[in-house]
């Protein structure tokens, strides 16, 4: 790294994508700052449970036995409206009760783990691009005073007010917020389980229990204005328009938090201006429907940060970057259109009644529980690498296992390191010198599916370091082009 460089790249915001970025960082070998402005975790968990989609990256990088006894659960929603995902294979909804203050632990303890240099208590300012030094320095407040950081990039991973966002100055249309909602973990007030939400005259409620003597509540009452979210909301307001809506009185108890949040929905226009990125909520904000917040910033954060850390190593194939915004800029759009029509078809009023019938008719049919469960788990992703090409391009590798010379694997263990991953399934020589160059980052790996269709009839499959598929086939000059396309030119050139 350069003496003038604090760090190779800056993270502002330790939430659960930015601490996900500073350890993908980390394993490409890139060293972190991430200035957090909180000085400790405030415990609170607005999240609880991610998608199929995100606890896939936990597994391949190893991270899974660190929640414990994480269950899944084969039966989600979509708009309030319960189906079983297995319709679709390999699909369920996702982790359910893990709060989003343990997956920021996991997180955090694997990042430090890895060398990554977190900093609380430290407060982004400001930030000023110099591409002549191909630099940006960030301006922060500190417990020390004012201090300014000096990196290769910087990335704002804080959250949907992200002052990272404004002060390099990103578009961020949308539609502005509609409607008013309270969020809090009540104690003492012995409300009866709502799993799925119950829609009454007056709006929605939501309950479900979290722990003995504590639910988690969600209030949404028709005709109700954005609150002013700079202010924390009483437990009184919610209380009131609990007793409003079911008639119930829970004004005896008390909560262990309570905050508020809105249909606002808005998308930054790119991903990356110069040298700053913006990953999960700080490039897209929407209306919490199955933990797709938390996922999607994971999500963001595997896909940017092996091409961010193959920028700074100086390996990356030109283009590479800007492949972030190409291929997760859809994936946010999909994920504001499905919570937008969720909250339609959920929240609306009197209005939305034939628009919730037709719904509840469609979603009976198989064809489209398949398409739904694809859409809230994000295992329907597929990248654009091109017109022509194997099923498996583009898409994730499925976790599967192999038979190799050492014994028995899964494909998520491979990843374990964040390097590229040739899987040669047909003992090739061919192709296993074909990608000899590039030994460095792609690690070839013979072996035989347990399942013969496993990976399509592919006889070989080029993996990327965030578990999607490059390339399949059976042409070492074809492999040799997507080695080139997505892992430079190797050191002997």
């Amino acid at each position: 790294m350069d003496a003038e460089m604090d760090a190779e790249v800056v993270i502002v915001g330790a939430g659960p994508t930015g601490l996900m970025l500073a350890g993908e960082l980390r394993l490409g070998g890139v060293s972190v700052i991430v200035a957090e402005r909180l000085e400790r975790p405030t415990g609170q968990s607005r999240g609880l449970g991610f998608t199929a989609r995100a606890l896939e990256s936990f597994d391949q990088r190893g991270l899974v036995p660190r929640f414990g006894g994480l269950q899944t659960s084969p039966v989600g929603h979509f708009g309030g409206v319960q189906f079983d995902y297995t319709v679709l294979e390999d699909a369920h909804f996702g982790a359910r009760g893990i709060p989003q203050s343990q997956t920021e632990a996991v997180l955090e303890e694997w990042a430090r783990e890895l060398g990554a240099d977190i900093r609380r208590g430290w407060e982004f300012l400001a930030l000023e691009q110099d591409e002549d030094e191909d630099a940006v320095t960030v301006t922060l407040s500190t417990p020390d005073g004012e201090r300014r950081l000096r990196a290769r990039y910087l990335v704002g991973a804080d959250g949907g007010h992200s002052p990272v966002r404004k002060a390099a100055g990103f578009d961020f249309p949308g539609t502005s917020a509609t409607r008013g909602m309270y969020l809090a973990d009540v104690v003492g007030c012995e409300v009866k389980p709502r799993f799925l939400g119950e829609r009454l005259p007056g709006g929605m409620v939501m309950a479900a229990p979290l722990a003995e003597g504590v639910d988690r509540i969600i209030v949404c009452e028709h005709g109700t204005p954005p609150a002013d979210r700079s202010e924390t909301p009483e437990f009184a307001e919610v209380a009131a328009a609990w007793e409003r809506l079911t008639g119930e009185d829970i004004s005896g108890g008390g909560a262990d938090w309570v905050s508020s949040f809105t249909d606002a929905t808005r998308q930054v226009t790119e991903y990356r201006r110069g040298r700053v990125l913006l990953v999960g909520d700080a490039a897209h904000i929407h209306l919490p429907a199955g933990g797709q917040g938390l996922s999607t910033g994971v999500q963001d954060a595997v896909n940017l940060g092996w091409k961010l850390a193959a920028t700074v190593r100086k390996w990356a194939p030109e283009g590479l970057l800007d492949t972030y915004h190409e291929e997760r800029h859809p994936v946010g759009e999909r994920l504001l259109m499905n919570t937008r029509a969720q909250g339609t078809v959920f929240l609306g009023g009197p209005e939305s009644q034939p628009l919730r019938e037709l719904f509840g008719e469609l979603i009976a049919l198989d064809p489209v529980k398949r398409h739904l469960a694809g859409v809230v788990s994000h295992l329907d992703v597929r990248y654009d690498l091109g017109p022509d090409g194997h099923p498996l391009l583009g898409r994730r590798l499925p976790p599967r296992a192999l038979d190799t010379a050492t014994g028995e694997v899964r494909t998520p263990e491979l990843l374990r390191p964040a390097q590229g991953i040739l899987l040669d399934l047909s003992d090739d020589p061919a192709l296993r010198e074909a990608a000899g160059p590039w030994k460095d980052r792609v690690t070839t790996v013979t072996g035989s599916p347990q399942n013969p269709e496993a990976f399509g009839g592919a006889a070989s499959v080029l993996v990327r370091p965030d578990g999607y598929v490059a390339w399949a086939g059976t042409d070492p000059a074809r492999l040799t082009g997507a080695l080139h396309r997505w892992f430079g030119s190797p050191e002997a050139e």
